[in-house]
């Protein structure tokens, strides 16, 4: 049976994007040999919207499992305008569906994160046949251990916080290192226990400041004349944590500040006179070639995907559960954030060797 599979990458882009296809594209082709076609859909769902489409020879999946990026690029397409007719009139479900059928597609594999997997769920609502591959540095999808892209992730904000260690003691500096994570922190706490920082401020452990700038202060009154703090973009302060999204993002504006790090650093400066400054490594964490650990899972999981399509097991999402390759059901996880627990046992380790979380 002849079988035609459309991968696309969708969301913001991480390491190990084209190592996961390669491996999903090598064990369709090892599984079905000639009968089957792989189809490239550049730019994620807009690229689906809008049929940019092309057939794949097996050739291109070759010396692309250490290349960062996506060989088919991607686009954010927000998940609530998916079902919204804008100004240019176009029915975007609509369209997905029937560029679907126009490249007489099979099953759809959707590589990306809680957007992507939330428009997979919608598409196999409407009967595609979709399998989803949890990609994101956040670590933040439901049902999944690890995601592809946070170890290399955690590797490269580990390399700046060690590169930070030795400036902010030479210079006797408070230094503010913003990690990406705009709802869930395990990208910060993972990166800051390896990269030894002295304090990590997560948005799941809203922060007081006070305690922050007292755990500064004890460090220099200890000798330590200098501290290094990782803060997830998305932290806030515990009044924050009280505020509506809208209030809170409102209230930022007029203070001039979008993430709280950069507030942070001006407000220990201000209570404890020790000079403060603020690195952000940004999209750097999101760049650059997976590492051997993201590799291999990224392997596993476009294996599993392609077994799925085997199966005809479709409306999943592939995933990592108790150290087995697995899946669950869109529908099930799909829209979920995985937060940090205030109980993780990571979160229980860092303040076993007195990190502090500011609460």
């Amino acid at each position: 049976m002849k079988r035609r599979i459309g991968i696309l990458t969708s969301g913001g882009d991480c390491p190990g994007l084209n190592a996961t296809i390669r491996g999903a594209a090598k064990a369709c082709y090892q599984q079905f040999g000639n009968d089957v076609e792989i189809v490239g859909i550049n730019d994620g769902y807009y690229g689906l919207i809008n049929n940019l489409c092309r057939e794949m020879n097996q050739s291109e999946f070759s010396g692309i499992l250490t290349a960062g990026g996506t060989i088919f690029g991607t686009k954010r397409t927000p998940f609530k305008m998916m079902q919204v007719v804008e100004e240019d009139n176009i029915d975007k479900v609509k369209m997905m569906k029937e560029t679907y059928k126009k490249q007489k597609l099979d099953c759809l594999l959707t590589l990306g994160g809680n957007g992507t997997h939330k428009t997979a769920n919608l598409l196999s609502s409407e009967g595609l046949n979709v399998i989803g591959l949890p990609k994101t540095i956040d670590n933040d999808i439901w049902g999944t251990s690890v995601t592809f892209g946070f170890h290399t992730a955690v590797d490269t904000a580990t390399d700046v916080i060690d590169r930070l260690h030795s400036t902010a003691n030479s210079h006797g500096r408070i230094i503010l290192v913003e990690i990406m994570g705009n709802k869930a922190g395990w990208l910060a706490l993972y990166s800051g226990v390896a990269g030894g920082a002295d304090m990590i401020v997560l948005p799941e452990i809203p922060y007081d400041i006070d305690k922050l700038c007292a755990a500064c202060e004890n460090r220099n009154k200890s000798g330590k004349g200098f501290s290094i703090l990782a803060v997830a973009e998305g932290a806030f302060d515990k009044a924050e944590a009280k505020m509506k999204k809208k209030e809170r993002t409102r209230k930022r504006a007029e203070q001039g500040y979008t993430t709280a790090t950069n507030r942070i650093a001006k407000q220990i400066e201000a209570s404890t006179g020790l000079e403060t400054r603020v690195c952000v490594p940004g999209h750097m964490l999101r760049g650059g070639s997976p590492s051997a650990y993201d590799r291999v899972l990224a392997t596993q999981f476009g294996v599993r995907a392609a077994q799925l399509i085997n199966e005809e097991k479709y409306g999943y999402a592939v995933a990592m559960k108790n150290d087995k390759v697995s899946e669950n059901k869109l529908k099930d996880i799909a829209g979920i954030t995985k937060f940090v627990p205030e109980n993780d046992q990571m979160v229980k380790t860092a303040k076993d060797i007195g990190i502090s979380f500011g609460d």
